[in-house]
Formats: structure tokens, C-alpha cells, sequence
């Protein structure tokens, strides 16, 4: 079976674009080129009459950056304060990007409570499928500016699995500063080789995902990656792992190009979030 060629009808994605694909790697800054495809792949996407939801990291280094600091700050404090500066800057620049397309962006920010209480995860729920239906693209990140234990938590490849898994998505799109999966990490393994299809995670896979992340500005690593395509796959979406660097790869992907790594759904019957989301806690 042509696992590639099932990309070309999926009808809702899921895409996550992290920190060190929508910045400047010297200042930290937003890169407002690359900002500028994605919003037109999207764009063009949804205007396919796909239902597309946007995760994306990047208010606390855009916050930094804003407010003069070095680097990430450490201190929770300064986190949340440059989230809360950085998430309005990244809305207002998505929302005007988007408008040029005549798209219509949302903002979503989420909370591990917001998944872990059943009522919050139902609202949660309503709010993204009115959206969808009334042809909104919503822009998920997690609510850093108020949340304390959140951003020790805090990685969106967990937070868009559980996204796909609420709303049902049949895509979910990774993308970060690697190419996809290797046999061994690629900085320090030359002969590493690339995984361009798994049809199963096992133990084995799970365990290569040792928290090693090429990143200095994600928070996320391979291993991250890992659970989401447990979360995504146990659900029902199939899950691309694929380099940000050019983000014209997201309309490759969804054409069933081979790029990226691939890890195919195996639905569960007895899938439940929740159960998912505790294990994460």
C-alpha cells in the first residue's frame, strides 16, 4: 500500500512549526520571510477546502527578543512575562499575514487542565470544530504567560498530538530543525540512515528517541517527537516528521512527496486522550 499517496486526501491537518523554524538563529527575532510562506501554504491549503490548525511555538523567544533579552531567560517569571509580550506580537503578525490571503486567524491557548478536566477538553472541543466550521484557522500554543508548571511541561509535539487527537485530525505535521527519523542521531553517527516509513513504533523506536534535540531555542527533542507519533497514530492521524527549514515542504507533503518521516495511524479501539495526557503528567 502507497502509504504516501493516502496524504493527498486528508481532509483536516494538524501543523506544528517550532521555535528554531520561525526564527532568526542570531537575534532570535522572527523570520518574516519564512513566516510569509507559511502563511501562504496554509493559505493555499485551506482554500482547498481542507481544515487546517496551526501550532506554533515561539511567543517566549519572540518576547525575548522584543524585550532586549539575551537568549531564553531561564526564571519562570521572565518566561511568562516575555510570553505574555511575545504571544500578542506573534498573533498581530499572524492575523495581519493571514488577512492578505483573506484568511481568518483564531488564537487558542491551551493548558494541560484544559485537556485534563472533562468539561474544559469538551469546550476546548465546540470551540475548535465552530471554528473549522465557520472557516477560521485556528493558531494553538500553550498558555505559558499564566500557567507555572506548564512550561516545564512545555513542548508543542505533545500539545499538537493531543490537538489532533481532540479534533480528529487524519494529518498531523511535525515540523522542526530535522529531516525525520533516523537509526542513530546524525550529528554524532554519520552512517545514521534515514526512516522514511514506520508502520509500527515499537520499544525499540521509542527508546532511540533519547531526549536529544539538534535545537538550542526548541524545547523539544526526538523523544518528544516519539510520544506525539504514539499519541497521533494510537488516535487515527498519521504523523510526517519533516525539516522547517523550507516551508514549502508542507505542500509537498500533502501532495504524498516523500519528505520527511512518515509514521502511519494504527487506530486503537479503546484509545482514550485522557489516559494519554495522564501518563504525560
Amino acid at each position: 500500500m502507497d502509504y504516501r499517496e493516502r496524504l493527498k486526501d486528508k481532509k483536516r491537518i494538524v501543523i506544528k512549526i517550532g521555535t528554531s523554524s520561525l526564527t532568526h538563529a542570531e537575534t532570535g527575532r522572527l523570520n518574516l520571510r519564512k513566516l510569509e510562506v507559511l502563511v501562504r501554504e496554509i493559505s493555499d491549503l485551506h482554500n482547498q477546502g481542507k481544515d487546517i490548525v496551526l501550532v506554533s511555538s515561539g511567543a517566549i523567544g519572540v518576547g525575548a527578543a522584543a524585550l532586549g533579552l539575551e537568549g531564553k531567560p531561564a526564571e519562570l517569571e521572565k518566561k511568562q512575562a516575555c510570553a505574555a509580550v511575545g504571544q500578542a506580537r506573534l498573533m498581530m503578525i499572524y492575523q495581519k499575514l493571514f488577512a492578505e490571503y483573506n484568511q481568518t486567524a483564531a488564537q487558542i491557548l491551551m493548558t494541560k487542565n484544559t485537556m485534563v478536566n472533562n468539561l474544559n477538553r469538551k469546550n476546548a472541543k465546540n470551540t475548535f470544530e465552530e471554528l473549522l466550521k465557520v472557516g477560521a484557522i485556528p493558531i494553538v500554543n500553550e498558555n505559558d504567560s499564566v500557567s507555572t508548571y506548564e512550561i516545564q511541561f512545555g513542548d508543542n509535539d505533545t500539545l499538537s498530538a493531543v490537538v489532533a487527537a481532540l479534533i480528529g485530525a487524519d494529518l498531523l505535521i511535525l515540523l522542526s530543525d530535522i529531516d525525520g527519523l533516523f537509526t542513530d542521531d546524525p550529528n554524532q553517527h554519520p552512517d545514521a540512515r534515514f526512516i522514511d516509513v514506520v508502520e509500527a513504533l515499537d520499544e525499540h523506536l521509542l527508546h532511540m528517541g533519547k531526549a536529544s534535540t539538534g535545537s538550542k531555542v526548541g524545547t523539544g527533542g526526538m523523544a518528544t517527537k516519539l510520544t506525539a507519533a504514539e499519541i497521533a497514530t494510537a488516535a487515527g492521524t498519521d504523523m510526517v516528521i519533516a525539516n522547517g527549514e523550507d516551508f514549502h515542504v508542507i505542500h509537498k507533503i500533502a501532495e504524498g512527496r516523500r519528505y520527511g518521516t512518515l509514521f502511519v495511524a494504527q487506530a486503537k479501539e479503546e484509545f482514550y486522550l485522557i489516559d494519554y495526557i495522564e501518563k504525560l503528567l
